[in-house]
């Protein structure tokens, strides 16, 4: 079986997300799944973090400008206002070239993530400055989203597409946790919210594509 995570489609739905799971990244994504549910249940009802979060917050939080600065910049991708920025140019970049899958792969991909996170945190109640539900990050799991629309689009190899999104997660982590709006471990819950469900979202964009098309894979 061919290991990419992308299978390209034939010529009428060729220029669509082609986002049909292989083996691997379905199973990278059931790990991930089991990882965020196993951190919830590690994690339910704290209000102090876990040991391994307090030496990392303790060095970001004492970083100082122009730190901060940029880690506001970061976090407003993650923000309603500047998720929607990021999700309409992804539209519509797709849409110039042709990509209504893709354009469609933006839009569900994202929000499949924050979905879960939100649903997922008062499921948790892991609390962060004084009350305020922590886990999984939505920041977190939508960055890394957006990493994941665009390498799946772009028809990457897996260990390529892991790699941005880890990418991609570790910068809004780094922002989230400097910010004091997570504990690192959040931001882990966030990543592998992201990689459970924004592959399946691809998968399910495909297959509905390739109905509306009658189309076939090639």
């Amino acid at each position: 079986m061919n290991d990419s995570p992308v299978v390209r489609v034939n010529t009428e739905v060729s220029r669509g997300v082609r986002t049909r799971l292989g083996l691997s990244l379905g199973l990278v994504s059931l790990v991930a799944a089991a990882t965020l549910v196993v951190l919830g249940f590690l994690f339910a009802g704290q209000s102090v973090g876990a040991p391994v979060d307090i030496g990392i917050r303790a060095y970001l939080r004492s970083l100082h400008q122009p730190w901060h600065q940029i880690a506001l910049v970061i976090d407003w991708t993650g923000e309603p206002v500047g998720a929607t920025v990021v999700v309409a140019t992804l539209v519509i970049v797709f849409l110039r070239k042709g990509n209504r899958q893709a354009a469609g792969f933006a839009v569900a991909g994202p929000a499949a993530a924050v979905v879960v996170t939100y649903a997922m945190k008062p499921l948790v109640g892991r609390t962060i400055n004084d009350g305020f539900l922590s886990y999984p990050s939505g920041h977190t799991a939508t960055a890394t989203a957006y990493a994941l629309v665009v390498m799946l689009v772009a028809g990457r190899k897996l260990w390529l597409v892991l790699l941005v999104a880890l990418a991609a997660a570790m910068v809004m982590a780094w922002a989230q946790v400097l910010l004091n709006a997570h504990y690192p471990t959040d931001t882990l819950g966030g990543f592998c919210a992201a990689l459970a469900v924004v592959p399946a979202v691809g998968w399910a964009v495909y297959r509905l594509d390739l109905r509306r098309t009658g189309a076939t894979p090639a």
